[in-house]
């Protein structure tokens, strides 16, 4: 895990050289920074209060709220990050393509993806388009101060799953099917959603955000072989889209997650990420032998843990933070989001437990 950095006394750390900056780039921290998936949402009375009567998708395009959302958990809990209130979806959305979230289902696409012609009709993202994004990002880096602000996208795969199946799907089998029968399509496809993602990442970034996370919820249900051959590019494209590291471009940590991505691991690091996620099906001192020296690690408690008794958690918690010492960096997080019907209070525990176990003061 490195030695202790020699804290700046003098004025507040920069969220560039925060302990999430530092971790993420395998770099000596003060302490193990921690935040969560899904950490503002539906857990926080304050965030359902907020919420009440405003389609989600409104929300994340409405830069009051999304600033406010954003923020709500880090004054609650003291995570050491943000992460940008905003759906999976939002970049197709904001492109024209008809999608409703609805309660209890996920996003439902009104005319799926079922034809090479339907590839082809997807409008595109453009920067234009996205001024509430860089007024939310603005606003915020200038709110958090030295809390770093993590920038969202989903990867194309993902994407990819929601506009061919026509919304959440178990099998996957229409996007499978496509993605064997239509190589060309599928290949297209994909390159217009990382050209999609990549924009949405750099508006963020070029307005302030400190780190990125690109979020591969569905990556688990394809084989290592299909993943590398037919996914990786794509989503490595999103991530070196956001410019050339050497010359300065956008330098900011690339998170990389995807849920039952264990077979997996390798591959995620390699499409250009500095932080390999993990959910919780996977150690994470195992996780660190699988992807090699190169990667901090992001993860892994299990989300349903935060509902059982106290001393489980804390054991769990040490658990952890201990396995989390084999990477050359750590960052604290759930193996997916948090819950609906998590306690605040534990969320709150969680964070001071991991500060107080990872002090290097």
């Amino acid at each position: 895990m490195g030695t202790p950095a020699t804290a700046d006394t003098s004025s507040p750390t920069p969220p560039a050289d925060s302990d999430l900056v530092r971790a993420a780039l395998g770099r000596p921290v003060d302490r193990t920074p921690v935040w969560f998936m899904r950490q503002a949402g539906r857990s926080l009375p304050e965030y359902r209060a907020l919420r009440a009567g405003t389609a989600m998708l409104q929300a994340c395009q409405d830069p009051d709220l999304v600033t406010e959302i954003t923020l709500q958990p880090v004054r609650r809990h003291g995570v050491d990050a943000a992460i940008l209130f905003s759906d999976i979806v939002l970049p197709l959305v904001v492109a024209g393509v008809d999608i409703e979230i609805k309660p209890g289902v996920g996003p439902v696409v009104a005319e799926p993806v079922r034809t090479v012609a339907d590839v082809d009709a997807l409008p595109d993202l453009h920067p234009d388009q996205l001024g509430f994004l860089v007024t939310a990002v603005r606003r915020l880096v200038a709110e958090l101060g030295p809390t770093p602000l993590i920038g969202f996208a989903g990867a194309p795969f993902t994407l990819a799953t929601y506009l061919i199946e026509g919304g959440p799907s178990k099998e996957h089998a229409r996007t499978k099917a496509f993605m064997y029968a239509e190589p060309e399509a599928w290949q297209r496809l994909l390159t217009k959603l990382s050209v999609s993602a990549a924009v949405f990442l750099r508006t963020q970034v070029d307005a302030g955000a400190s780190a990125v996370q690109l979020f591969d919820s569905w990556a688990g249900v394809l084989s290592a072989t299909d993943y590398a051959a037919r996914v990786l590019p794509h989503s490595r494209a999103v991530l070196d889209g956001l410019g050339d590291r050497a010359a300065g471009e956008r330098d900011v940590p690339r998170i990389h997650f995807g849920v039952g991505t264990g077979e997996l691991l390798p591959l995620i690091g390699s499409a250009g990420a500095d932080v390999v996620g993990v959910d919780w099906r996977v150690p994470l001192d195992e996780a660190a032998r699988r992807v090699g020296p190169g990667y901090s690690l992001q993860g892994n408690l299990d989300p349903a843990v935060l509902l059982a008794d106290r001393d489980t958690l804390d054991a769990e918690v040490r658990r952890v933070v201990e396995q989390g010492r084999a990477a050359r960096g750590h960052v604290f997080n759930l193996g997916h989001g948090v819950l609906p019907d998590t306690d605040p209070g534990a969320i709150t525990h969680v964070v001071e437990l991991v500060h107080e176990l990872t002090s290097r003061a």
